[in-house]
């Protein structure tokens, strides 16, 4: 499929069969990623004029390597070059893992004086971001990650910014686009200490399968503690009206304090800047929306 159909058009999400052989679906697995890639994902190309670059003047960057039970994975991390007990924002990957728009986005909240730490959730899985065709990333990688391996391996990310004696993980948000839009809605479940969670136009269904990815964001929904803030395009085909209508029902019964908003006349990824469907004024809107979100609950 190429990059600029994708949210246009149907495409099948079906899981596949995760090759491990412990009930949870991560154990045992071979890391096949062990470093970041440079750059923008091959399958995000060709790069659009309007991408936007944040420098690093005032901050410190990093890769870093996050030690799980089974191995490590890599992360990126961008904080102010001074202070301390800063706000911890967990940046969650698009489906092309951690390329340079999501450390982009990171390098953005260090600039608002967060700790910002995105962690790369396919390391066992595959390297996205030599893939060419979305379909494939979907169908190779995507499909088969567990929900419960992200889960846990977000606790670690969560609990090595802990230990790094620069952040108050008090305050902590999460943050995550398309694939990991999804994966915010699923976390702020999981963790109730997080104070605050944002979606971008992460699937609300069409992804359970009984083995790897057990629930939808929908059958949750009424069950949040956490306030999560949905943000979302009109005329996305992978999140229709009737799933968001569905959805906001359900985040009533929560009492969470969740809300969704709805872009008109924008498509899926209207945030990311790199690519085709961006759409300036809802992007910047909507960033405005998330940053009081996280500042008003005390992130």
């Amino acid at each position: 499929m190429k990059i600029e159909n994708y949210g246009f058009a149907e495409i099948s999400h079906a899981d596949g069969v995760a090759t491990v052989k412990d009930p949870v679906g991560f154990s045992r697995r071979t890391f096949l990623v062990t470093s970041l890639a440079s750059g923008f994902a091959a399958a995000s190309h060709p790069l659009h004029a309007q991408a936007i670059s944040t420098d690093t003047a005032g901050l410190k960057t990093a890769e870093v390597s996050i030690s799980v039970n089974d191995g490590k994975f890599p992360a990126y991390v961008a904080m102010p070059s001074t202070g301390t007990n800063l706000p911890v924002v967990v940046v969650i990957q698009e489906i092309f893992g951690v390329h340079e728009h999501i450390k982009d986005v990171c390098r953005r909240l260090a600039k608002l004086g967060y700790y910002a730490i995105a962690p790369e959730l396919y390391a066992r899985q595959g390297d996205v971001s030599k893939m060419t065709d979305i379909g494939e990333i979907l169908s190779k990688v995507v499909s088969i990650v567990p929900d419960a391996q992200v889960m846990s391996d977000i606790d670690a990310t969560i609990e090595f910014a802990t230990k790094s004696g620069v952040v108050d993980a008090t305050r902590l948000g999460v943050i995550g686009f398309c694939w990991g839009g999804r994966m915010s809605w699923l976390y702020a479940h999981h963790n109730p200490k997080v104070k605050a969670a944002i979606s971008y136009y992460g699937l609300l269904d069409g992804m359970k399968n009984a083995t790897i990815k057990p629930t939808d964001p929908v059958d949750i929904g009424s069950k949040l503690k956490v306030p999560v803030l949905g943000l979302y395009a009109g005329t996305d085909s992978f999140v229709k009206p009737a799933i968001v209508d569905a959805m906001r029902a359900e985040l009533v019964k929560s009492g969470s304090g969740s809300e969704i908003v709805v872009f008109p006349n924008v498509n899926h990824g209207f945030h990311a800047d790199y690519r085709p469907t961006y759409d300036k004024s809802s992007a910047q809107y909507s960033w405005k929306l998330a940053k009081d979100w996280l500042k008003e609950r005390g992130v």
